[in-house]
């Protein structure tokens, strides 16, 4: 165990500063758990003295609906290229196009993620989630940012498919397809979230690297434009969008997500067999 000191405001252990105010889930424990947690690192503190990750059992952090946005990232657009135009649609998105992660979806940091049976691969959606502090109905972009608690990490896991509009219920909502955490950074130690780095590994080797200022709709135009329609309430999740070329894991694969100022997502791909056996809580 190492106990923290402070220094100019924030705590410190072996060197590392821990400047951004978190709250992570415990595996069995009901509250949410505040904690300090340092840029690039694999340790958070907690009351004071600093903890490895690895000896963490987390929990998904997020009580409310994970609502997924599609064709939010510049590059994916510009990759469709003329599809948008065809029929039955004509013409791109004028509106955030929306779907939901059930609940039945939801992982959590260091926990499995399954490999149906008869699939070879599968797709790493690595997002930002916004996660909604307070009720938002109709909000006006310059006051959107008043409505979020905080950030996190979401891989919106996939399998390979081509629809561009209609819900891909099967290859999307599959039990375990979107791990989430491994904390809520508070909204207050993001000085900007439109300007994110963006990486995923597949086996400690980079496989994509994007940011958040590639988004078509920045988070605060997003979450005006969405709530223009939906309510979004206490504890959802809105997810900013997956970038283009989404990297695919196959079978005993460790995917790592990076978010620079958010933290670091991590899940193996496993048997979907060994899954449903061991469970996801």
């Amino acid at each position: 165990m190492v106990i923290c000191t402070m220094e100019n405001n924030s705590l410190v252990a072996k060197g590392v500063k821990y400047v951004s105010h978190a709250r992570l889930k415990v595996l069995g424990v009901p509250e949410l758990v505040s904690v300090d947690v340092g840029s690039g690192t694999k340790t958070v503190v907690i009351d004071g003295n600093e903890v490895n990750m690895n000896d963490i059992q987390f929990d998904t952090p997020i009580t409310g609906t994970v609502f997924g946005t599609l064709m939010n990232f510049k590059g994916v657009l510009e990759g469709l290229a003329e599809a948008v135009h065809n029929k039955p649609y004509l013409s791109p998105p004028i509106a955030p196009v929306l779907y939901i992660k059930p609940a039945n979806t939801f992982n959590r940091y260091g926990e499995g993620i399954p490999m149906p049976e008869g699939i070879s691969q599968l797709e790493m959606g690595a997002a930002l989630g916004i996660v909604i502090g307070k009720k938002a109905v109709a909000v006006n972009e310059q006051t959107a940012l008043d409505y979020v608690a905080g950030f996190t990490i979401v891989n919106d896991v996939s399998i390979p498919h081509e629809s561009i509009y209609r819900p891909a219920v099967q290859q999307k909502a599959r039990d375990g397809f979107c791990p989430i955490g491994p904390w809520i950074v508070d909204r207050q130690a993001v000085s900007n979230p439109d300007d994110l780095p963006i990486r995923v590994y597949i086996n400690d080797e980079l496989r994509q690297e994007n940011s958040t200022k590639n988004l078509i709709r920045p988070v605060a135009r997003l979450l005006a434009d969405v709530t223009e329609f939906m309510t979004l309430n206490p504890g959802d999740v809105l997810l900013v969008g997956v970038p283009e070329e989404a990297p695919q894991a196959k079978l005993g694969d460790k995917v790592r997500i990076e978010i620079a100022g958010i933290g670091i997502l991590e899940n193996v791909i496993v048997d979907e067999k060994t899954f449903i056996r061991r469970g996801t809580k």
